[in-house]
């Protein structure tokens, strides 16, 4: 795993031709890891139905966590212990939206269709730039219409499957993809996160998440406690379960963290749009999806957005990069550390 920019190594100002090539460069090498993610999230559907039902949803969330928690505290017990205060308070709201993310994504999955909610939650990649322009107070950047090229594909690559009036669920997953724009946005604007260990701030965030999960398995009518859900998995259960821990969270909570610091949350959250094209491609390998030719059109617009929106950010992140060479980049990372799904 690269250094993170609070223990990378300062270093003298660059000649003059690196500004210009360091932001491409920095933007290529953090999209491949990006893009994984993308496919990674694009089969969650699938395992997170597998595994869980609209009783079960609490206790698979602590049960999920469990499996990695452990792990986080034991490997950055000496980071974890040399967090201030504020950066602890500040992990801690941080992992109380991350929560809200989990919640509202879980349920939403098990209250509606994955190609619903496959759609919906790509709406991520709309209000992330909408509201970064917003809260800078500027013009709306040329990767808002890469995203709206992008979503537009996904409408396409959804009407296979045909619509329906929107559910509950469908209005859960709405409700997510608004919580993660703020909380990408808030990773990125937060002064008590600011140049802090990643590893460790993730660690708070999911301490922190897993505590409301462990509270309202706690509440009466809440459903099964996370032992009984266990007791009754299978094989197979298992396997999700571990998927989902190993590679939908901890992978992807390293990636972005790595990705969002080092290019922008608008550059980070179209990457993320290709998340339906992968949930397509597994439902038809593993499901025996037929989207038809215009499912297969959308796919192809939702990767042409992507691909534009990515220039636009290399293009808008350039001049910005070049007027801040000389500054460490361990002195001024956009967030350190966001978790996603």
């Amino acid at each position: 795993m690269p250094d993170s920019p609070a223990s990378a190594p300062a270093s003298p100002a660059p000649a003059s031709p690196a500004p210009a090539a360091g932001p491409s460069a920095l933007g290529r090498l953090a999209d491949l890891p990006v893009l994984l993610v993308a496919v990674v999230w694009g089969s969650s559907y699938l395992a997170a139905k597998g595994v869980t039902t609209a009783d079960t949803v609490p206790a698979v969330l602590v049960l999920r966590f469990a499996v990695v928690l452990p792990v986080l505290v034991v490997v950055g017990w000496r980071r974890l212990r040399a967090l201030s205060g504020p950066q602890w308070r500040g992990a801690g709201v941080l992992g109380l939206i991350l929560a809200g993310i989990f919640l509202l994504e879980t349920y939403g999955v098990v209250h509606t269709s994955a190609t619903n909610a496959g759609l919906i939650i790509s709406l991520t990649m709309v209000f992330t730039p909408l509201a970064e322009s917003r809260v800078r107070g500027v013009r709306l950047p040329g990767a808002f219409m890469a995203a709206g090229l992008s979503v537009l594909g996904v409408a396409l690559l959804t009407q296979g499957a045909g619509f329906t009036a929107p559910s509950g669920g469908d209005l859960l997953m709405l409700g997510a993809a608004v919580a993660r724009t703020v909380h990408v946005l808030a990773m990125a604007r937060m002064d008590s996160v600011r140049g802090a260990d990643a590893l460790s701030l993730t660690t708070v965030q999911l301490g922190s998440a897993v505590a409301v999960f462990a509270v309202l398995v706690a509440l009466p009518g809440a459903g099964a406690p996370p032992w009984a859900a266990a007791a009754d998995f299978d094989g197979g259960d298992w396997l999700g379960l571990v998927y989902l821990s190993v590679f939908c969270t901890l992978f992807a909570f390293f990636v972005q963290m790595w990705a969002v610091r080092r290019t922008s949350p608008s550059r980070v959250s179209l990457l993320l749009g290709t998340e339906p094209v992968w949930a397509a491609a597994v439902g038809i390998a593993l499901a025996g999806d037929r989207p038809g030719w215009l499912g297969f059109v959308g796919a192809v617009l939702v990767l042409l957005g992507t691909g534009w929106g990515r220039t636009v950010a290399d293009r808008d992140k350039g001049p910005k990069s070049a007027q801040t060479t000389r500054t460490p980049r361990r002195h001024t990372p956009e967030t350190s550390g966001t978790p996603g799904r």
